[in-house]
């Protein structure tokens, strides 16, 4: 989800790069095509969820649609969190690791055949198995990488691994994935700290700083896990380390010196601080409410702060670097891209408003803009994308 070539810089980081990184090109590789036909079938059970979990979500805020199969309302958060990110999370993760045989794209594997199984309706208790099994490979993924660079920020990324394995087996424990959303919260909120972590070296954090944020991450895993004894002390808990991640990713992250650059560079730094807003937002909501009951608008309200305003954020931002590393196809940066972000956060807000107000009419609105928002964007990446290939030397220059 989150960039790595694109914003390293320095010995260390090129010494990385043939792990992490979609650099490496010395050695012997498949052609292009062949990787995105090899891929295909993982990205097109990414863009089901996607579609599906959209339609779902609709649904749920009480537009009159064909329901499709029953209960798939019940499916908007898994179906986004681990059929769609999940699976794109787990295929960037076995690209990097490039292992033979190929065993991380397991995870991949696991997100995808989980969300389909569940999607056309066969018993539940398999997808719940299969989402858990994904979760377990990405697991050991991270053990790999860690073997190789025991570094903080794959630690605290291995942690998000444990945390989407953890969510699916509380789910698979339970009928109402109700009790399993702090862990998927947790799984996408680990994952990006930890790549900016990794990226903060570039601005040379104090070593007291880093700590200051581990401790944070600490906090926001301990209350995590304390929701299933305590919900209301581990939701507060957890919001209270959503705030100090918050805070320190807007101190120290590359982005505020980027955001004074030009073209990419700036387009994704606007998306980065406008996502820590969110997670900020987020945290002030957890710890005012406590409790997540499952339904209402302060439910409502502490999820999607943290999912479309903070993780479709970074999804947003990053989808110029990792659309070429993942499928080996041009995205170049256009001043388009800052049309469905502003969209994006403009529904948030009117939905966010709607819910503190208890207002159903700008909360709906908010809703349907927010998805409207991550359609325009797919279309117009897909669209660039199309372009670029057309037009390869002018769509190269365009993104550098």
């Amino acid at each position: 989800m989150v960039a790595r070539g694109h914003e390293r810089s320095g010995p260390r980081g090129a010494r990385l790069e043939g792990l992490t990184g979609p650099a490496g090109a010395a050695r012997s590789r498949p052609s292009r095509r062949a990787r995105l036909l090899r891929r295909a079938p993982l990205l097109a059970a990414a863009l089901v969820a996607l579609l599906a979990g959209l339609w779902a979500g609709l649904l749920r805020l009480g537009i009159d649609l064909p329901a499709l199969r029953p209960e798939l309302a019940s499916l908007h958060g898994p179906l986004l969190v681990l059929g769609f990110l999940g699976t794109q999370i787990g295929l960037e993760r076995a690209v990097a690791l490039r292992r033979r045989p190929p065993w991380p794209y397991l995870a991949p594997i696991g997100a995808a055949a989980g969300s389909t199984w569940l999607l056309v309706g066969l018993p539940a208790t398999v997808g719940q198995v299969l989402l858990a099994l994904g979760g377990l490979a990405l697991c050991a993924v991270f053990v790999a990488v860690h073997r190789m660079d025991p570094t903080a920020h794959n630690t605290v990324m291995g942690f998000g691994a444990a945390a989407w394995a953890a969510g699916a087996i509380v789910w698979l424990g339970d009928d109402q994935v109700v009790r399993a959303v702090p862990f998927l919260v947790a799984f996408l909120v680990l994952t990006i700290v930890g790549e900016r972590l990794e990226l903060s070296r570039m601005r040379r954090p104090t070593p007291l700083s880093r700590t200051a944020l581990l401790a944070a991450i600490a906090v926001f895993a301990c209350g995590v896990v304390a929701t299933l004894p305590d919900r209301d002390l581990g939701v507060r808990l957890a919001g209270a380390g959503m705030l100090a991640q918050a805070a320190w990713l807007a101190r120290h992250d590359v982005a505020r010196r980027t955001i004074h650059m030009a073209g990419v560079t700036r387009y994704m730094a606007v998306a980065l601080l406008a996502g820590y807003f969110w997670l900020a937002v987020a945290g002030v909501l957890w710890l005012h409410y406590g409790t997540l009951l499952g339904a209402g608008p302060a439910y409502d309200a502490m999820l999607h702060t943290v999912f479309l305003g903070f993780v479709f954020s970074m999804v947003f931002a990053h989808a110029p670097v990792i659309v070429p590393a993942v499928l080996g196809v041009a995205l170049p940066y256009r001043r388009a891209l800052y049309a469905p972000l502003a969209l994006l956060h403009a529904g948030l807000v009117l939905r966010i408003l709607g819910d503190l107000a208890e207002d159903p009419t700008a909360w709906r609105w908010g809703g349907v803009l927010d998805e409207v928002a991550i359609l325009a964007f797919l279309a117009t990446a897909v669209t660039t994308s199309a372009m670029a290939r057309r037009q390869p030397t002018r769509g190269h220059s365009r993104s550098t």
